[in-house]
C-alpha cells in the first residue's frame, strides 16, 4: 500500500511541525503518491514543499451538522479523498479530521492514542491507534512517531521546504524602503501572537530594544494582524523602530529565512525559522518550550517554570509567567545568539 494521505488541516506552526513526518515519508516512498489535506490558509506554505502529489482543501471552519454547507462539503471531500488503496495518518487529532480519515475510506486509519488526542473521540475513526507517548517529547518527534505504525523509524527533522527566489527579492525590496542595509544584520522582532497568553509586554520589549541597540543592526518589528500592529505600533512609537509593511504569508517565510535573529514568542514565525535553521530567542508563557519550541541545541528560549506552568490557556488573568520574563534576559539571549552565529 503506497498512496498515503496526510491530515493535519492547522494551525500554520503545527503544519511546519509535520513537515518532518512527511520528508521521512517520502523518504521511504519515493514513487508513493502522497496526498495532504489541509484548511485553506496552509495550503500556502505546503506550495513550497515539494514531492506532494495532491493537496485537498477542507473547509472546515464553522462545521455545523444540521447545515446544507456541512453536507455539501462533507460530499466533496468524499470525492477528493476516496481510495481504499491508502493509508490516512491524522496528525491533528481532532473529530473533525478523525471523520476526515473515515471518509477517505482508507483501509489503514492511523492515529495517536486516545490519551495523546486533543479529542479524544477521533479515536473511534481509527483503524491503528499509535502506542501511548509522553506529552512533554516535542511535537515533531511526536509526529514522526506516527510513522512508526508505517515500519518508518526516523529521528532526523527535515524540512523540504524550497522558496522561489523571486520572493526573496520583493521582502529586500521593501525592506530597503525602511532603510534596510544589507550589509547590518537583521533582527526580527515578532511582538505579536494569535493567543493573548502568548504576547509579552509592549514596555517589556521597549525596554529590550534599549538594551540590544547597536549601530550594526537593523531591527524589524513584526505583525499580523490589526491587534498585533497596534501592539507593534506602540512599541515603535517608544523606540522608533520600523514595522514591518503588511507582508503576505510567503513573504514572512522569506522574510524569517533572511533575518539573523528573530525574537518571537510560540508562533508561526518562530517555527518557520526553526525550519531554515535561522537564530531564535524564543519567548514562551503557557505552552511547554520542550514541545513547542526550537529545537536546535543553540537556539535560545526565556521561560520560568511556575506551578501554573503548561497549562495552555488562552486566556489569563495573571500572566505571571509572562511577567516573570525580563527584558535583561531576553536581551542576554539575544546578543548570546548573535555572537555565537556571527
Amino acid at each position: 500500500m503506497d498512496n498515503f494521505l496526510i491530515i493535519r488541516l492547522s494551525s500554520l506552526g503545527d503544519i511546519i511541525h509535520t513537515l518532518p513526518a512527511f520528508s521521512a515519508l517520502r523518504k521511504n516512498f519515493p514513487e508513493a503518491k502522497i496526498s495532504w489535506v489541509v484548511e485553506e490558509r496552509g495550503k500556502e506554505i505546503l506550495d513550497f514543499v515539494p514531492g506532494i502529489d495532491k493537496v485537498i482543501i477542507a473547509h472546515t471552519a464553522g462545521w455545523r451538522i444540521k447545515t446544507k454547507k456541512f453536507w455539501a462539503e462533507i460530499s466533496s471531500l468524499k470525492k477528493e479523498l476516496k481510495n481504499k488503496n491508502q493509508a490516512a495518518l491524522d496528525f491533528q487529532g481532532l473529530v473533525k479530521s478523525g471523520l476526515i480519515a473515515f471518509l477517505s475510506k482508507a483501509q489503514k486509519r492511523i492515529g495517536f492514542h486516545r490519551k495523546n488526542l486533543r479529542e479524544p473521540m477521533a479515536s473511534l475513526f481509527y483503524t491503528e491507534r499509535l502506542e501511548e507517548i509522553p506529552e512533554d517529547i516535542h511535537v515533531m518527534k511526536k509526529n514522526l512517531k506516527l510513522l512508526t505504525r508505517l515500519g518508518i523509524h526516523e529521528d532526523k527533522l527535515e524540512f523540504p521546504i524550497v522558496l522561489p527566489a523571486e520572493l526573496s527579492v520583493i521582502v529586500k525590496s521593501k525592506l530597503r524602503e525602511l532603510g534596510y542595509d544589507e550589509g547590518k544584520k537583521l533582527i526580527i522582532l515578532n511582538t505579536g501572537a494569535a493567543w493573548e497568553t502568548k504576547r509579552w509586554f509592549p514596555e517589556k520589549w521597549v525596554s529590550f530594544i534599549e538594551r540590544i541597540r547597536k549601530e550594526e543592526f537593523f531591527l524589524l518589528l513584526l505583525w499580523g494582524n490589526d491587534e498585533e500592529k497596534e501592539l507593534a505600533r506602540r512599541v515603535s512609537e517608544k523606540t522608533h523602530i520600523p514595522l514591518s509593511p503588511l507582508f503576505s504569508l510567503k513573504e514572512v517565510m522569506a522574510l524569517v529565512k533572511e533575518s539573523s535573529l528573530l525574537v518571537s514568542g510560540d508562533t508561526f514565525a518562530l517555527q518557520v525559522a526553526c525550519a531554515f535553521s535561522r537564530p531564535v530567542v524564543g519567548i514562551f508563557g503557557p505552552t511547554n518550550p520542550q514541545r513547542n519550541g526550537p529545537i536546535r541545541s543553540q537556539d535560545r528560549v526565556a521561560f520560568h517554570q511556575l506551578s501554573c506552568s503548561y497549562c495552555y490557556k488562552r486566556k489569563c488573568s495573571s500572566l505571571e509567567c509572562l511577567k516573570k520574563i525580563t527584558p535583561e534576559e531576553v536581551a542576554a539571549l539575544s546578543l548570546q545568539s548573535l555572537k555565537e552565529n556571527d
